[in-house]
């Protein structure tokens, strides 16, 4: 994108630093004495708070027992703000103090909600905010209820908040040493966290056109809003059975039916950039850890809490390149044609994202010796913003146990995972008009 003729950064730009210097108030914070019970380094908690603001989830520290309650509601408001994106709490301070917002404001929220126009846009956040607060306070009194059987009034409810806000916003921090796995057969706990995860998931654009839909049934369905909530739902179905298939005999086989359905479901759900868990990624079979791993990079959906290359993205190389395959020059879903422009970029941001973690991979690999298949999960969790892992049962992330510039790389990882690499490398890399176009060349391929 191309920086305005002000000389002020371009939206992109200014959408990377608003995250780091947020990121960056967080590791102030969470180095304050009395926000942890033993101090922290600083890789720690700029690893912490980049975690938090990602919505990723993966922890070098244990959240429940390494920080105060006043670190805990430093991490939960990060997560919000990363969540719903900075702009958006911008957006919702201004509105609040009366104050009108500019152009240039709302082109950083159409690029933070990854909108298509300006029209309207603040109109879309107030009814976007409302949804939000709304979800996570039902999320909220249900979790309460399930968490009051085991905990006192005052500490179920905020059980409850911290749950509800970390499960909508897909982040995946959690205040039980073992994530959610203790409640593996709790139904209302399950279907709630995988409710306010998909909720969270689906994209603001999807939830406010249903919305829409509702209002006057005679209107279409967008047709964003229909490869969303298709892919999704497949996703989600076949996800639970092909892990049901590959852990029958393993993981599962000594589970109630109960917890089996239970589990399964939420495992296809939770790598959808949620990063809660209710089983032992550690001890899954490598068949289901590489499954995961394309679930992860899939990710949620465009306009999200949610990282990954989207479900969007994701479909539109598929119905390509089965088009390619059937002599067909234009790629449809629905009816209707995806314009060349998306196609190519959906290519662009699918080819950044596997040849990145492919790299990242093998550099953490060769500085940290921890397994590759171990090693590749822990990058797409975070390049994916889940915050899934295979370290010790839900405790504390492998990447506890990397290097100084191991975690550094992870950090930039979860970064690029959140605003999106394409986002990313354009805010990196000047961009520059193509003043020349050249004759075309002759070329074979295949």
């Amino acid at each position: 994108m191309e920086e305005l003729s002000t000389g002020r950064l371009s939206p992109a730009q200014l959408l990377v630093s608003g995250f780091v210097g947020v990121i960056l108030l967080g590791t102030s914070l969470l180095m304050l004495p009395y926000a942890t019970t033993k101090g922290i380094s600083l890789i720690d908690a700029l690893f912490t708070s980049t975690s938090a603001v990602c919505v990723t989830g993966l922890i070098v520290k244990n959240t429940p027992q390494d920080f105060t309650l006043f670190g805990k509601l430093v991490i939960l408001g990060l997560i919000q703000v990363g969540g719903l994106g900075y702009m958006s709490m911008s957006t919702m301070l201004a509105l609040i103090a009366g104050r009108k917002i500019g152009l240039f404001e709302r082109m950083l929220i159409k690029e933070s909600l990854n909108i298509t126009t300006l029209e309207g846009i603040v109109r879309f956040i107030k009814r976007m905010l409302l949804f939000v607060f709304t979800a996570e306070c039902i999320g909220t009194l249900i979790l309460w209820y399930v968490f009051s059987k085991g905990h006192t009034g005052s500490d179920a409810l905020f059980l409850g908040v911290f749950h509800s806000i970390s499960a909508f916003n897909n982040a995946g921090f959690s205040l039980f040493p073992d994530s959610l796995i203790r409640y593996r057969e709790d139904i209302i706990l399950n279907l709630t966290i995988m409710l306010l995860i998909i909720s969270g998931g689906i994209g603001f654009v999807v939830v406010d056109d249903l919305m829409e839909w509702f209002k006057n049934r005679r209107r279409h369905l967008m047709q964003h809003t229909q490869i969303v909530l298709t892919v999704t739902a497949l996703l989600i179905i076949l996800g639970a059975v092909v892990i049901y298939i590959n852990e029958r005999q393993f993981l599962f086989k000594d589970m109630s039916l109960r917890g089996t359905i239970l589990s399964a479901l939420f495992a296809s759900v939770t790598p959808r950039t949620a990063g809660f868990n209710t089983i032992d990624y550690s001890m899954l079979q490598p068949q289901t850890l590489f499954f995961t791993i394309i679930l992860m990079i899939i990710g949620a959906s465009p306009g999200s809490t949610g990282g990954g290359i989207k479900t969007t993205t994701f479909t539109v190389v598929l119905l390509h390149i089965w088009s390619t395959i059937r002599g067909r020059r234009d790629t449809v879903v629905f009816k209707k044609r995806v314009p060349e422009m998306l196609v190519s970029r959906a290519l662009v941001i699918l080819s950044l994202a596997i040849i990145y973690v492919t790299v990242v991979t093998f550099v953490v690999e060769d500085i940290e010796h921890t397994g590759f298949l171990s090693t590749m999960f822990e990058v797409v969790s975070a390049f994916g913003t889940v915050g899934l892992s295979v370290g010790n049962g839900g405790a504390l992330s492998l990447a506890a146990k990397f290097s100084p510039l191991s975690k550094m790389i992870i950090i930039f990882t979860m970064l690029m995972g959140r605003l999106g690499p394409l986002t990313l490398f354009m805010a990196i890399m000047k961009q520059q008009e193509e003043h020349i176009r050249y004759p075309e060349g002759r070329l074979m391929i295949g």
